[in-house]
């Protein structure tokens, strides 16, 4: 297929895809799908080899969040039942974290639900940090506790943090859909100050929440264009008492597709194969580790993820190797928090960044001409091939009750 002949040589040079070449990964046939997986395979093994990164996520605070995100079970106004709690001390987030160490996690993801950490909050996810790192040394900590004000992304950074997350989510177009207590502009403004501020950046997506094709491909160029050394893509956990419960527009086929997308048009950062994946890939997972090069170990912040050991059992089943904690994670020329990958391709990217809103004013007809490219509208509820049934696998969304914040032990 020509167009995944040029897809695999623009990702060796790390060069930027258009966006018909994008879309036109997101309209392949079913029938296309195993092509499609190896030859974005290929352009994983450029930059990563057969290394899987593990990554292991402690909630410290459960629930109970101002935000109106749609897709969040903590969100305000959930009735979802899920595992409620304040603040974890951080002997207990350093216990947590130890057990996802254990299971061989090189990083591990402390997140806090709520709009932003105030000042006193940030001391207190210092104090974890440190004491994290006192029982591991050498493991990496990433903060995911919202929109930064000034200064606290550098006292985070002083306090032993390697990273921060905040994901975009969504295009810019749709985010107000899904979202109305801050924008889109919000998220971009904290990834930057955590650039800024020494932090390695990861931002990602979630997918399945009705976006067009159109949509995510906008979504996965704006994070190009913003370079983040991680792009966590989640697939959309339709919890009962969210405004997305009825949500299931998934099959494996299409999760597959997305990830190969995301992985062309952003060739040499870490994609990672994030919440959601037990719920939509099922038995098709181990397909996924030809495309990503990091996944999480164990559960979520609020659902339960596939056992640990079941996790490492599938890496190695399907040929791939866990990475070490001695391994650097992204290849030599993005080490020490390079520009944006593609060299002289990053003028392009941030072109595509600031013309976004002009490339997409005529969303209608973008999606139209995606439909017909795929003889089909992968957005119609009434098609079978999206799996949109509102009774879809609820037997696969299970809510947490083990770990942070309860008596049982964690699955690591």
């Amino acid at each position: 297929m020509d167009l995944l002949n040029t897809l695999v040589e623009k990702g060796l040079r790390r060069e930027l895809p258009t966006r018909e070449e994008a879309l036109a990964v997101l309209a392949t046939s079913d029938d296309d799908l195993l092509e499609v997986v190896a030859a974005a395979g290929k352009v994983r093994r450029q930059w990563f080899g057969r290394r899987v990164k593990l990554n292991y996520l402690v909630n410290l605070k459960s629930g109970l969040c101002p935000e109106d995100c749609s897709y969040c079970s903590q969100r305000l106004g959930s009735t979802a039942e899920i595992l409620k709690y304040t603040w974890l001390k951080p002997e207990e987030a350093s216990k947590a974290a130890a057990a996802g160490v254990a299971g061989g996690a090189k990083r591990v993801c402390l997140v806090a639900s709520g709009r932003g950490p105030t000042d006193r909050d940030v001391d207190r996810v210092s104090r974890t940090i440190e004491a994290i790192k006192e029982q591991n040394e050498d493991v990496e900590v990433c903060a995911c506790l919202g929109l930064l004000s000034n200064g606290q992304a550098e006292r985070l950074r002083a306090a032993g943090a390697d990273a921060y997350n905040h994901n975009l989510n969504t295009s810019e177009g749709t985010y107000g859909d899904i979202t109305t207590t801050h924008t889109y502009a919000d998220r971009v403004d904290t990834v930057r100050q955590a650039q800024a501020a020494g932090l390695s950046a990861c931002s990602g997506l979630i997918a399945g929440m009705g976006e067009s094709d159109a949509d995510l491909v906008d979504v996965v160029f704006s994070l190009r264009a913003l370079d983040p050394d991680s792009v966590p893509v989640n697939f959309l956990i339709p919890f009962e008492g969210t405004p997305l419960a009825e949500e299931w527009n998934l099959t494996p086929q299409r999760c597959l597709r997305i990830l190969a997308m995301a992985r062309f048009v952003c060739p040499d950062v870490e994609v990672r194969l994030a919440g959601g994946r037990e719920v939509h890939l099922r038995s098709m997972q181990p397909l996924a580790l030809h495309l990503v090069n990091s996944i999480f170990l164990g559960d979520y912040l609020t659902s339960e993820g596939q056992e640990g050991k079941a996790d490492l059992e599938m890496i190695a089943d399907a040929g791939f190797e866990v990475e070490g904690a001695g391994t650097t994670t992204l290849p030599e020329h993005r080490a020490g928090g390079c520009g944006p990958c593609g060299g002289a391709e990053s003028e392009q990217a941030v072109s595509v960044r600031a013309g976004a809103d002009a490339a997409l004013s005529d969303r209608t007809a973008v999606a139209d001409r995606t439909a017909v490219a795929a003889d089909e509208d992968p957005s119609d509820p009434a098609d079978p091939s999206t799996g949109n049934d509102p009774a879809a696998r609820r037997d696969l969304v299970a809510v947490r009750r083990r770990g942070a914040g309860t008596d049982l032990a964690p699955n690591a």
